[in-house]
């Protein structure tokens, strides 16, 4: 359930930010750089043609509206989330957890993609109202982290969990992945992006073995498996081959570069896939990875072995749409947002543990 409320709460951030930053297109860009020591360039500066208005190097109107915002709507999200899910639990004096085996690390890898993606909004709603390249680095792209980082030390003040350094390592480096590419080349050569098919293991949401309750840890409904279906999450990292090797009178396409994906399989619970035994597991899970089966086996629970939990690595070209030519601005920016996607390619799929290799003709 924490995990949805986290992912829930960046999604409604996301869907605010982004009609906030559509209303503000009515400001303009242009090359002039405000002074900075990094020399932070324009987004995709390569992509971005001179316009009339110039960077205003101070918040104006629009910007200080995008930032207002922000800091209400994580105000909001942040009570709501406390009154919904911590004030039901115990608290006590802040402590932390290590939570670094669940998932195959899967849940980590979600954080930083989270915060880099959040970085790359954040920043572009203040570059849109016309504020300076400088400013709108160090007020925006911490957006996710902001979040974050409060989610943590709730959890740090919950008695049911801890504050998670391995969370918080996750979300630093995501966000800044982001912020060290722009400020280094003024674009993002190296991309986080995120794919998602159904596992088909949410079927496997057995927490009591002798009631069939369930308790929905990989989602109740396709949205809460967008976040929580660990099985079908893919993390991409997006190499944008023509920046990072070759020079700009290249006549290789822009939009196409090579992608690594990370993935896992198989896990139906946070450490392992236990057997019901009618008592609470040693790591507090209670039966899950069984689920009622009355076909193959009726009156009996079928069993996900342990030995089915597997890590996954992937190649394959990546369609990168904001490096597309487009002269519309608020179609660009849009075309930013959703480029946080990888869209479906052939792949090559790698298994550690299995040492073999297995061909997708599409994988998403």
């Amino acid at each position: 359930m924490i995990y949805s409320l986290k992912r829930f709460a960046s999604l409604l951030l996301t869907i605010a930010v982004s009609v906030s930053q559509v209303s503000a297109a009515t400001y303009t860009k242009s090359d002039y750089q405000v002074p900075f020591e990094l020399n932070i360039g324009p987004y995709f500066a390569s992509d971005h043609t001179p316009e009339a208005h110039v960077q205003t190097p101070g918040l104006n109107r629009s910007a200080a509206i995008v930032v207002g915002t922000e800091a209400v709507l994580i105000t909001g999200i942040m009570a709501s989330l406390y009154s919904s899910w911590y004030s039901g639990t115990e608290t006590g004096g802040f402590h932390f957890y290590n939570d670094n085996r669940e998932w195959l690390m899967m849940d980590k890898l979600g954080h930083a993609n989270s915060c880099y993606n959040f970085a790359n909004i954040g920043y572009e709603a203040l570059v849109m109202t016309g504020l300076d390249e400088r400013r709108s680095l160090l007020y925006g792209a911490p957006l996710g982290i902001t979040i974050m980082t409060m989610v943590e030390v709730f959890d740090g003040l919950s008695g049911n969990w801890g504050f998670s350094w391995g969370d918080m390592t996750a979300n630093i480096l995501g966000t800044g992945l982001f912020m060290g590419q722009q400020a280094l080349w003024h674009e993002q050569r190296i991309a986080l992006k995120y794919s998602y098919h159904n596992s088909g293991l949410a079927k496997y949401n057995v927490s009591n073995p002798l009631t069939m309750e369930r308790d929905y840890i990989m989602g109740r409904d396709w949205l809460d498996r967008l976040y929580e279906d660990y099985g079908g999450i893919t993390i991409w990292a997006a190499f944008d081959v023509k920046s990072l090797f070759m020079n700009d009178d290249s006549r290789y396409p822009s939009w196409l570069g090579w992608a690594v994906g990370f993935g896992a399989e198989g896990m139906t619970g946070l450490y392992n896939n236990l057997r019901p035994d009618g008592s609470v597991g040693a790591d507090g899970n209670w039966g899950r990875g069984w689920e009622y089966d009355p076909v193959n086996a009726p009156g009996q629970l079928a069993y996900l072995p342990d030995d089915a939990r597997q890590r996954r690595l992937f190649l394959a070209p990546d369609i990168d749409i904001s490096r597309i030519p487009c002269r519309n601005k608020t179609l660009k920016h849009v075309l930013r947002v959703l480029s946080a996607i990888k869209l479906p390619t052939p792949a090559v799929e790698y298994r550690p543990g299995e040492s073999r290799l297995c061909w997708h003709w599409l994988y998403f």
